[in-house]
């Protein structure tokens, strides 16, 4: 199995591409309607433009969905390539294509599936619904924000043109399969054992009358310059503006919060609360009329012996009620809300005072006998008990209010006042912040710093900041946080001193051309063990598998497993950086005998999905024919600041 997704590595990049971010391709396109068709259009799908401005956002969002993907693991460098850009480009004109198939099949999902979906991917973030079951809407919002950087609408659009394409690649995938004769034959390869013996002609043994010269020193220092330099790095200034440090200028008076206190006097009541029990006797609704009058005549025997001693309610009730669910615990039917029983039921019990006891009650389940067990009536919460609850209510309301109000001014501080942030943290309150060693892409190790935006950051190092050492615009990193900055310091790209790394790049030779020596050894011995077949020298005999090549070097397993053994013994021979030169003896093959079957049904449910993908594959490249796909402009030399 590993074997043929390594000779189809095309097929499975775009696999990867359609499989493990779906999320990327389908977002961030707006309506077809708002499109423009001006300088900056890149690429045109069925007569629509596709914008420079969107291919960046959908760069971006590629790029901050591997950001929080990987951590601290995240490289800026290993996406900044031609081929990842011309990649992002590939999968928005694949998505446009798609969507006007979809359109022109009149493909939609309905709103309620919509609705569903929506509610499915809140459903297991802590606090995202309220006591009622609805959606909390504003921590949505703030959700999808933070993740997307869409609107609630915007998201929601976006998720319908998602299932519906959805709908339209199932019809094509859903059909696809591939002959059991394939999978019985990826699956014999993936289980075949060899028996292969080892020999190692490691660097240690060519390292040591191995020289390396000053001028081979500086050549590599010369030709591998990119090695040796050192990212440019800013010290900056920010402030931040966000409900945190408005609150913390907001105060409330003891008034105010009278004031609202008795504003609304109901909202601090706590309602009567009733406990209740019953007796039940059944009597279902479709029981005729002689079983009825037993069940009545029952129920008010019951209903003497409980007015003849109220007391044993509880007891009466283990041993007479019909009811399995309250019975054995004496009745009980715990604090009852309004709207939760029959309607007969909750009558009967709002209209009991505490240790009264109903007269018979009958219902669509039968004949009730019922007693209020406790009731706390209504009463007004004391101003002491919810003081602390209002105050802290009506600073978040003026916070609110005032950080509306303060945005314009902060906006407008730092840009009119451009030459230094004191103005603004003085007229705002504001503390001057401190960062160092910041570079163009966010740190994972500052995940949470406010500093720590692709937007920010991007805003920091443009030109007429770093050059005139003006202040940024304000950024919008977060709901409701705004920051701006200024480099204090900045120190640009340099390189590192030949003497400073010439110890480093010296062993980095010595080991390369120490390599060279074995290697040129190694091919002379492999010669000669295959013209001889002689097997002195290798190791002991171990068998691996494509399922189980413990015990042997990565890359000297897939050399063995790939080798032609039509005649043996075999020999290949591979290169080991950092260890040697290695020839490998295969002695034998064969397939077990016992056989895993469910690691075959896993094989064949394998190649039925990649032969489903391919068939997509196609099939999108049929719709970007009939699409009439025109690329206008190249994106591998995209804005660098676009992929920040």
């Amino acid at each position: 199995m590993f074997e043929f997704i390594r000779s189809h590595q095309k097929l499975m990049q775009i696999l990867l591409a359609i499989v493990i971010v779906p999320s990327f391709v389908f977002v961030g396109v707006s309506g077809y309607e708002s499109f423009g068709d001006n300088a900056t259009t890149v690429a045109k799908v069925d007569g629509q433009p596709l914008t420079q401005q969107e291919y960046e956002q959908a760069l971006r969002r590629q790029l901050d969905q591997y950001r929080q993907r990987l951590g601290t693991q995240f490289d800026q460098k290993l996406f900044d390539t031609p081929e990842f850009r011309q990649s992002v480009l590939d999968n928005l004109i694949a998505q446009r294509a798609i969507t006007s198939e979809a359109q022109r099949s009149h493909l939609a999902a309905t709103d309620a599936a919509v609705q569903r979906a929506v509610a499915q991917s809140l459903q297991d973030v802590p606090g995202m619904f309220k006591a009622d079951g609805k959606i909390d809407e504003e921590k949505a919002a703030n959700l999808i924000a933070a993740q997307t950087g869409l609107t609630p609408q915007g998201y929601v659009q976006t998720l319908k043109r998602d299932m519906t394409v959805q709908q339209l690649a199932a019809g094509v995938q859903g059909s696809a399969f591939a002959p059991r004769t394939v999978a019985k034959m990826v699956s014999d390869l993936t289980e075949q054992e060899r028996e292969v013996q080892e020999l190692v002609l490691p660097l240690s043994g060519f390292a040591a009358s191995t020289q390396v010269t000053d001028a081979e020193i500086k050549a590599f220092y010369d030709k591998n310059s990119k090695l040796f330099e050192v990212p440019e790095q800013a010290k900056a200034e920010y402030v931040v503006l966000d409900a945190n440090a408005i609150a913390a200028q907001t105060t409330v008076t003891d008034e105010e919060v009278a004031t609202a206190y008795k504003a609304a006097p109901t909202r601090f009541t706590a309602p009567e609360e009733r406990r209740a029990s019953h007796i039940l006797v059944a009597a279902g609704k479709d029981a005729n009329a002689a079983a009825k009058a037993a069940a009545k005549a029952k129920a008010e025997a019951i209903l003497a012996d409980v007015n003849k001693a109220p007391a044993q309610f509880a007891q009466i009730a283990k041993a007479k009620s019909e009811d399995p669910g309250s019975a054995e615990q004496g009745g009980d039917l715990g604090v009852i809300e309004k709207g939760s029983l029959v309607p007969s039921v909750e009558s009967a019990i709002f209209a009991l005072k505490q240790g009264e006891v109903s007269k018979l009650v009958e219902s669509e389940f039968g004949y009730h006998i019922i007693t209020v067990t406790s009731l706390k009536p209504a009463a007004v919460k004391p101003f002491e008990e919810v003081k602390g609850e209002i105050a802290a209510e009506l600073k978040k309301q003026k916070a609110a209010k005032k950080y509306a109000d303060t945005v314009e001014t902060f906006t407008n501080t730092v840009y009119e006042q451009a030459d230094s942030l004191k103005p603004v943290a003085d007229k705002l309150g504001l503390t001057i912040n401190v960062a160092e060693g910041l570079g163009r892409t966010p740190n994972p190790a500052a995940a949470t710093a406010p500093y720590n935006n692709a937007k920010f950051l991007t805003a920091l190092f443009s030109d007429d900041v770093v050059k005139n050492k003006r202040n940024t615009e304000a950024v919008e990193v977060a709901p409701n946080t705004l920051v701006a900055g200024r480099i204090a310091e900045f120190k640009p790209a340099s390189k590192r001193p030949l003497a400073e790394v010439s110890e480093q790049i010296r062993q980095r030779v010595l080991a390369e051309k120490a390599l060279a020596a074995a290697k040129k050894a190694g091919e002379a011995k492999l010669a000669a063990v295959k013209a001889s077949g002689d097997a002195t020298g290798f190791g002991a005999p171990l068998t691996i598998s494509r399922a189980k090549a413990e015990g042997i070097n990565p890359l000297a397993a897939r050399a063995v497993l790939k080798a032609d053994v039509s005649k043996l013994p075999a020999y290949v021979g591979v290169d080991l950086p950092g260890m040697g030169y290695g020839i490998y003896r295969i002695g034998k093959v064969h397939v077990p005998a016992t056989q895993d079957e469910g690691r075959r049904k896993s094989d064949a449910e394998a190649i039925d999905n990649i032969v489903a993908q391919q068939d997509m594959i196609n099939y999108v490249d049929v719709l970007k024919e009939k699409a009439k796909v025109k690329i206008l402009r190249p994106v591998t030399s995209a804005k660098t600041d676009a992929a920040q």
